[in-house]
């Protein structure tokens, strides 16, 4: 996939697409309570984890699931109040399902795992290609499709690719109420117009802003080694940080 570096003209031209996104899709309101609602959660490492602590303790209804079964989840399960499950069951019934668990595991998911699930689920993707640390070479990512695009063709569901740069103990520690002076802010990528804003009212209600990082093929910008990566700004630095990636991976992140 070919792109070239944007230019200071064309990282100002960026901004300012980001920013009117960001008018379009977020005028200004009072907190918006999502309501309580079934989610499923595959992956209870760091992330997945402490979602599951924060959206129980926002009243939602979680399911749970590993790789190495409910049985492992007994203490989670008694801290949060979340339901252990198999991960074939984690997505039945759900109106949410968060898939976090390291790319190279995403083909190993259980066939079908999301047939249970209701009606338009929004299936989020909080995954990172780390081909030197953890996941070996993933051919396609390497010539450059974007990873979150990757893990959709494996699983046969579009996604929203969200928490993928965020710091786990960030999710517990700096939601704050809406309108508090930099409120750290995430940026949402995907196609789905109505997907993406369900994930940005769910982050809403943890207590951080968003950014509309634009379609599943930009979501390369909030990819690991990308100014956004790791970043804890405010919507503003983000929509900059965004707007100053490039496509181009660096040795770190490349096999």
């Amino acid at each position: 996939m070919a792109h070239t570096e944007l230019d200071r003209s064309g990282i100002a031209d960026r901004t300012a697409e980001l920013v009117e996104r960001q008018n379009h899709f977020c005028p200004l309101s009072r907190y918006r309570k999502v309501g309580s609602m079934k989610i499923g959660i595959i992956g209870a490492g760091n992330i997945g984890g402490n979602l599951t602590r924060r959206l129980t303790a926002l009243g939602h209804d979680v399911s749970v699931a590993n790789s190495r079964g409910p049985e492992t989840l007994t203490a989670l399960a008694e801290e949060t109040g979340a339901t252990p499950v198999a991960a074939s069951e984690a997505a039945r019934d759900a109106r949410v399902v968060i898939v976090t668990v390291p790319l190279k595991a995403v083909p190993d998911l259980p066939a079908g795992f999301l047939d249970g699930a209701a009606d338009g689920v929004t299936v989020i993707d909080t995954g990172n290609y780390y081909p030197q640390q953890r996941d070996g070479r993933i051919a396609a990512i390497e010539d450059g499709l974007p990873e979150s695009r990757w893990t959709e063709q494996q699983i046969g569901h579009p996604v929203i690719k969200a928490f993928n740069g965020t710091y786990a103990q960030d999710i517990l520690d700096r939601g704050r109420p809406q309108g508090t002076p930099g409120r750290q802010a995430l940026p949402v990528a995907g196609d789905d117009p109505a997907a993406k804003q369900a994930v940005r009212d769910l982050i809403d209600e943890l207590g951080f802003d968003t950014v509309d990082a634009g379609g599943l093929d930009d979501s390369w910008r909030q990819q690991p080694g990308t100014p956004v990566y790791g970043n804890q700004g405010d919507a503003d630095a983000i929509v900059k940080a965004l707007a100053e990636a490039s496509p181009e991976r660096t040795a770190e992140w490349r096999a």
